[in-house]
Formats: C-alpha cells, sequence, structure tokens
C-alpha cells in the first residue's frame, strides 16, 4: 500500500494533514501530503511502496487529535465503469486475504452524502464477490483486517485496509448517536461520545457508575450534566446561568450560581470534573490544572476550543504545558488523551486521568 488514508471534520484537513506530517517523520517515513479544503479526508503518499502499511499498524489511531479513522490504501481508482465497477475494486484488493468486515463509505461533507444511498446499495453484491474470491471471509471477524472502499466521487474511489485492533468500530470513525427528547441542549452528545470513546465499555459499570459524585464547571442549561445524572451520579453544577428545570427535580443536582473559574467544591470526594466552557483554551487548561493539584478530582473530561490559527501545533503545546505542569508538582500518575471527536465543532475533548491504571 502507497497511500494512508485519513478521515477527518470537513474544514480540519490542515490540522490532520500537520498532525500525520509530524508523526510520519517521527518514525523516518518519507512521504507528501495531498488534500483540499473541505475534503474531509487527507492522503498521506508514501514514497516508498508498502510504507502505508507500516503507518497503518504503528501509529496508533487513538494517539491521533484530528484523524477520525485511517487505512491503507492502494493508488486512487478513476472512471469506474457504470456497468462493472466491482471488477477494477476486486483487482486492486487481489492481495487482501481473509478480511473481516467490508466498508463502502464516503467523507463526510454534504457533497458525499448524496453517494450513501448508492454506497449501501454497492456494498452488498460486491461483499458478496469479496468473499466468494476468498478476500473476506465468510463470517464477519472482529480480529481481522477490515476492507475498505471510500467513494470521493462518483466512479472515484480509494480502495485498502485498517487493522482491526488499530481502526474505529465506527464507518468513518463516526458513532451514531441518539438524541435524547428531555436533554437540554445537543452538547448532550459531546460528553456522551467522550465517555465511549475515551472509557472502556467494559470499565463503563465501574467508573461511570451510580451514586458518584460531580462537578460541571459552567454547567448551564445541563447538557453535560445531563449525562452526568442519566448515569446516576450527583452532581454539583457550577453556573451563573438557570439550570433546566427537568435536571433539578431528579435531586441529584445542587446549582452553585458561581464563577466556574473560583469555585473550590466543599467536599473533596470528587470522582468526575467536566467542563465545557466558552473560554480561551489556555485558561481552562490551567484551570483543569489547578484541580489536579488539589487533588480534587480522579478522571475529567474538558473541552478545548480552538479560535487559533495554527491549531495542531497550539493543542499540543497546552497538552505539552498540561504534562509539565503536573510533573513538577509530583504528580507523577496521570494519563492525558485528546481527540476531536465527531460532535465537537471548533474545539476537541480532553480526558485527564489521575489513575492511569484504570485508563
Amino acid at each position: 500500500m502507497i497511500n494512508l488514508f485519513l478521515y477527518c471534520r470537513s474544514g480540519y484537513e490542515k490540522e490532520c494533514a500537520a498532525e500525520i506530517q509530524h508523526r510520519t517523520a517521527e518514525l523516518n517515513i518519507g512521504g507528501f501530503v495531498k488534500t483540499n479544503k473541505k475534503d474531509g479526508y487527507v492522503i498521506f503518499q508514501c514514497f516508498n511502496a508498502g510504507d502505508a502499511t507500516i503507518l497503518a499498524q504503528k501509529i496508533k489511531l487513538d494517539s491521533l487529535i484530528f484523524a477520525r479513522q485511517m487505512f491503507a490504501a492502494k493508488e486512487l481508482l478513476k472512471n469506474l465503469p457504470e456497468n462493472d465497477r466491482i471488477t477494477p475494486i476486486m483487482e486492486a484488493l487481489s492481495d487482501v486475504r481473509n478480511a473481516g468486515e467490508l466498508r463502502v463509505e464516503t467523507p463526510d461533507t454534504n457533497e458525499a452524502k448524496e453517494r450513501t444511498a448508492f454506497c449501501r446499495k454497492f456494498t452488498v453484491p460486491l461483499r458478496q464477490k469479496l468473499k466468494s474470491a476468498g478476500n473476506l471471509l465468510r463470517k464477519e471477524s472482529d480480529s481481522r483486517p477490515i476492507i475498505h472502499v471510500c467513494f470521493i466521487a462518483s466512479g472515484t474511489a480509494y480502495v485498502g485496509f485498517s487493522f482491526s485492533n488499530n481502526s474505529s468500530p465506527y464507518p468513518m470513525g463516526i458513532p451514531r448517536l441518539k438524541m435524547a427528547s428531555d436533554a437540554p441542549s445537543r452538547s448532550t452528545l459531546k460528553l456522551d461520545e467522550a465517555f465511549i470513546h475515551f472509557i472502556p465499555e467494559e470499565e463503563h459499570e465501574l467508573r461511570l457508575s451510580s451514586g458518584m459524585n460531580a462537578v460541571d464547571l459552567g454547567a448551564c442549561p445541563g447538557g453535560w450534566t445531563y449525562q452526568l445524572v442519566r448515569r446516576g451520579m450527583f452532581v454539583a453544577a457550577v453556573d451563573n446561568g438557570a439550570m433546566d428545570e427537568g435536571l433539578m427535580e431528579t435531586g441529584q443536582v445542587k446549582h452553585y450560581q458561581a464563577d466556574g473559574f473560583r469555585f473550590e467544591p466543599p467536599r473533596k470526594n470528587i470522582y468526575w470534573l467536566v467542563c465545557d466552557m466558552i473560554e480561551k483554551p489556555s485558561r481552562v487548561a490551567e484551570l483543569i490544572e489547578a484541580w489536579a493539584i488539589n487533588g480534587w478530582f480522579k478522571e475529567a473530561m474538558f473541552n478545548l476550543k480552538l479560535p487559533m490559527k495554527s491549531r495542531y501545533q497550539d493543542v499540543t503545546t497546552m497538552l505539552e504545558t498540561m504534562a509539565t505542569v503536573l510533573n513538577e508538582n509530583e504528580i507523577k500518575n496521570f494519563s492525558i488523551k485528546c481527540k476531536h471527536l465527531y460532535h465537537d465543532r471548533d474545539e476537541v475533548t480532553v480526558y485527564l486521568s489521575l489513575n492511569p491504571t484504570q485508563a
């Protein structure tokens, strides 16, 4: 494979490109980036054939901030005939054997969404052909590589594969979450996705359990508090604004009308700290650092807004600064992870654990 294909949010191709160039340079693998603004994807074309397969193994998807999904791909297939798109795709995948799953996809753009119906319809005959030829197992397997066919235009596609242990469980890396009718705001989906992404499902009962105490800084009207309450937690909601009445009626929320930057928890038995304040990202990062230094939480989820121009560099600098500050304050046992999640807009979600043996 010669190309590494990376899905990202439309408009964030520049950040995704800067990140993958940085990471490939660390591995001394040469190549160059190909992308256009609003494409919803980035191509890193390697100088040497086979290097994209190495990258798809060695660069951990979870360690990338701006890529939702990635796969090693062949050269772009162009002018696929309308009466037989399957044959050239099969030829391109001839050296992929016994894969466990097929995904026919498009980038996440308004233009590409017009091809989703075709992708669903095309998946059925292509899957049958791949199974008959031995490219795809008769029964799906989550321990085998995943075949990707991404149509970037009608009759134009990248084909390749990802490794199942280094791949998003969702097509294009997009989880399909349902907005609850009683949630106070759509921001609730950001924290829901963050918990799904950063906390392994088998640990939800232990680390997102009923009876825990949590603090939501900048809580109003309660989108993030809603996710804590529905998991049975007791929440200190800190905000000068008004909280959703339905949340207050649960008896699980205590509203502190206060400035989130000045608030100090009256009790120091907080497990979760969450924060989605519309503030300068450096100021939010410093606030979380202060809470960590004081030992006021065990795990935190917070967003950093991205108003800056060099967003990848600025985000990585803030994360590096946070790690330095925690180390200087003799907090040795911590883990920081960051992702531009699907339900994030111009922001990234950061997860900080002060007990990474669980994370």
